[in-house]
């Protein structure tokens, strides 16, 4: 454009009206704010997915319990385990109070120790150990069976095969004669617990075992054991109703 020679140029406020190193200047100054802001705006978007994830996980039923498995179980079912671990469906599964369920499902006489655990993405498994019974005590027409620690816990109509019937008076894990007979019966060797029927404590010091063919072994109190049930598995192919091992380097068979 000219006006009376003069030459004019239309210029844009915005840009060229600033000079080059004012705008680079601008320039500069912006990418360093935006450098400043990023790890902020990232750290704010990690904990924006993070709170979410956790909502989801924490708060609400996406990845709930929605089902109990139960392994190990012998004489139990998997339902009285279920019953005894009370696991609430739908319940977040990263919310499970897991040694609260381990206590309830120990809580059963029958069980010796178990192990409760989650499987994503909404299962709790149940992993139990039953009690061993190693003996069974007469209870009126019953048998209260016994493990290796004398916990009574189960109750069955007939005696299990091979398994010793202990003649106690008060069987318990704190009675002297059930521990006596715990003893003598974890000193057994194989050949000698084959042939043991029955085990009578009636006091520490008088440990009997009964044996097939009506055969006995009086074997005094608990002290030497395992030289005992030595002794006597070598002295099963001898003749005699009764074999004391009371004294196991002086021993007599009558």
């Amino acid at each position: 454009m000219s006006d009376g020679g003069r030459s004019w140029r239309l210029v844009r406020a915005d840009t060229d009206a600033v000079p080059t190193s004012v705008r680079r200047f601008m320039a500069r100054a912006r990418r360093r704010k935006l450098r400043a802001a990023l790890p902020w705006a990232v750290t704010a978007g990690v904990l924006l997915v993070a709170g979410a994830v956790a909502w989801i996980v924490y708060g609400t039923s996406v990845l709930g319990v929605r089902q109990v498995e139960v392994v190990g179980t012998d004489s139990l079912t998997p339902l009285q385990v279920e019953e005894a671990a009370a696991v609430r469906m739908k319940q977040p599964l990263a919310g499970v109070d897991l040694d609260r369920i381990r206590g309830r499902v120990e809580g059963l006489p029958a069980v010796d120790r178990a192990v409760v655990s989650r499987s994503w993405p909404g299962t709790v498994v149940i992993e139990v150990v039953e009690r061993t019974p190693v003996a069974a005590v007469a209870a009126g027409r019953n048998f209260t069976l016994i493990d290796g620690e004398g916990v009574a816990y189960r109750t069955v109509s007939q005696r299990p095969r091979g398994l010793p019937l202990a003649q106690l008076t008060a069987p318990g894990p704190d009675d002297i004669n059930t521990r006596s007979a715990l003893t003598v019966l974890s000193s057994l060797t194989a050949e000698l617990r084959e042939q043991v029927v029955s085990i009578s404590v009636l006091a520490p010091a008088q440990v009997r075992l009964g044996l097939r063919k009506d055969r006995e072994v009086f074997w005094g109190d608990e002290t030497q054991s395992e030289r005992k049930a030595q002794v006597a598995t070598v002295l099963l192919e001898r003749k005699g109703d009764t074999i004391d091992v009371s004294a196991p380097d002086v021993v007599t068979i009558r």
